[in-house]
């Protein structure tokens, strides 16, 4: 008995021993590792203009690099009547979007298509102004006078098609005239001047510009006078300028099927040549558009709309799509 007694006190210390043992060190639970950093995966560079395939913010659209030779899906059923291409002089972006001094500029690039990367091609005026007529800067570096090129170029490829075409010219001493300067007035500012196969009847002083219009010509270039367009002047008076010439267009276009395109020759100096381009008309969605564009891209848009052959470098060039409402 006393046997038994003794054999069951030692049982239960051993279980009481392995029972505080236990307690002492409690089990652990080995955590599975954090899931790893999800990266966003990095967007391949854009290219500069002219292979650049430019999309709208905030849903870009990608396109193809092969370039077609005919308009793109995307113009279909969007062809304005009229586009009038106001040309303004050596200011950059940064010196006039949010400037005071330019508040109807800056209403404008609310109302339509404000391009925000949108870029010159050189230094000084004069080859910008070749390569938005024609594709191509004609060999020009410099703001010299007195050219005479035969190549095709906007005005010519308009004609050939059907359409029509003017360059209506502030101090232009007269319909077809030749000259290098009048009083404001410089003949570097208007290209179609130089080319031979394009009518003297199309280079008007701003004088012409239609009252009425729903006569203007298909395409047509406004290049206002040295004081106007900011090159001489103030950018207050190039501002007031625009809204008082060209304003009363810009209210007819957005209820008509008219286009304005405001654009720049250059920024004057710095390398990056950073300009602002505006798009407004009927057909133009009010957005913000941060792709890439140049001179080369707006010639090529206007080719597309119309369906006419590329000029120069604008074969390697986009069209501008995505700020195009949807036609019925």
């Amino acid at each position: 008995m006393k046997a038994s007694l003794g054999m069951l006190y030692f049982l239960v210390f051993v279980m009481t021993a392995c029972s505080n043992t236990d307690q002492s060190h409690p089990s652990t639970t080995e955590l599975s590792p954090s899931p790893s950093t999800i990266h966003s995966p990095t967007l391949p560079p854009v290219r500069t203009s002219p292979t650049l395939s430019p999309s709208p913010s905030p849903s870009p659209v990608s396109t193809s690099s092969a370039q077609p030779k005919v308009s793109q899906p995307i113009f279909e059923g969007t062809r304005p009547d009229h586009v009038v291409i106001v040309i303004e002089e050596n200011h950059s972006y940064e010196t006039l979007i949010g400037n005071r001094s330019a508040p109807y500029i800056n209403a404008l690039a609310k109302q339509g298509a404000f391009f925000t990367h949108s870029y010159a091609v050189a230094h000084p005026s004069q080859p910008n102004y070749f390569v938005l007529f024609s594709g191509s800067n004609q060999g020009v570096t410099d703001d010299s006078c007195g050219h005479v090129f035969k190549t095709a170029n906007l005005a010519s490829e308009l004609v050939q098609a059907g359409y029509s075409f003017a360059g209506y010219s502030e101090d232009l001493p007269g319909i077809g005239s030749t000259s290098c300067t009048n009083h404001q007035y410089g003949r570097k500012h208007s290209p179609w001047v130089s080319f031979s196969n394009v009518a003297k009847e199309s280079n008007l002083p701003f004088t012409q510009f239609p009252p009425d219009f729903s006569k203007l010509p298909t395409v047509s270039f406004v290049i206002p006078n040295l004081d106007n367009d900011m090159h001489d002047g103030t950018i207050l008076s190039a501002d007031e300028w625009l809204k008082t010439q060209i304003g009363p267009y810009v209210n007819w276009a957005q209820s008509h099927n008219s286009l304005l395109i405001l654009t720049w020759d250059e920024d004057d100096t710095s390398k990056d040549n950073h300009i602002p381009t505006i798009f407004v008309g009927s057909m133009v969605k009010p957005v913000r558009y941060d792709q890439h564009i140049t001179h080369l891209n707006v010639l090529r848009t206007i080719e597309d709309l119309y369906h006419l052959p590329y000029l120069g470098a604008t074969k390697d060039a986009s069209a501008i799509q995505g700020i195009w409402k949807a036609q019925s």
